[in-house]
């Protein structure tokens, strides 16, 4: 092996996606590449319990949401239509709490997630967030820890399609969150 390996090839490795015998023995050899290894490896734990703690807000696919149901994570899941609203809490028995956003995505290069203040204005952007284009759906998961200390209160998000000059509201989801 000549060089050392990208971090990509690193964690592909690291989880098995790549057998590689040239860049184990490079690992064997090379003190630098393995201390970035373990680095990796740290701060992927340290997102991974981070993310467990439900100290951050992620959009997911559906195969993660099966995934971490998998390993007995309980996730409470809301399904809104475009323009529907849902009563919504989440209990001390949950993890999670998932709000599916089904929405027209077919042909949607790039989409936005917008939360909106009282008057319906965007006060937080999430720019090209992931998203299927096929599943006609968002899968947003707020940060659990925020929720709990939520008193009751509504929560308004728009999905915007971007394209190259222009803006397209896909829906609004109106969620009317009530304490656990």
């Amino acid at each position: 092996m000549s060089g050392h390996p990208d971090s990509a090839k690193l964690v592909d490795w690291w989880f098995g996606e790549t057998e590689d015998e040239a860049l184990e023995e490079h690992l064997f050899a090379c003190t630098a590449c393995r201390r970035w290894l373990e680095a990796l490896v740290a701060l992927g734990a340290a997102v991974g319990e981070t993310f467990r703690r439900g100290a951050v807000a992620v959009v997911l696919s559906r195969g993660m949401v099966r995934a971490l149901r998998a390993q007995g994570l309980r996730l409470r899941e809301y399904r809104v239509p475009a323009g529907g609203s849902v009563q919504c809490t989440i209990g001390a028995q949950d993890d999670f709490a998932l709000g599916a956003l089904e929405a027209p995505l077919a042909g949607v290069r790039r989409l936005d997630l917008e939360v909106l203040d009282e008057a319906g204005r965007p006060c937080e952007r999430h720019e090209d967030i992931p998203f299927d284009p096929g599943a006609g759906e968002v899968l947003a998961l707020p940060a659990a820890a925020r929720l709990r200390r939520l008193p009751a209160h509504i929560e308004r998000f728009r999905l915007v399609a971007v394209e190259e000059d222009s803006r397209r509201a896909l829906g609004e989801y109106t969620f009317v969150h009530t304490p656990g």
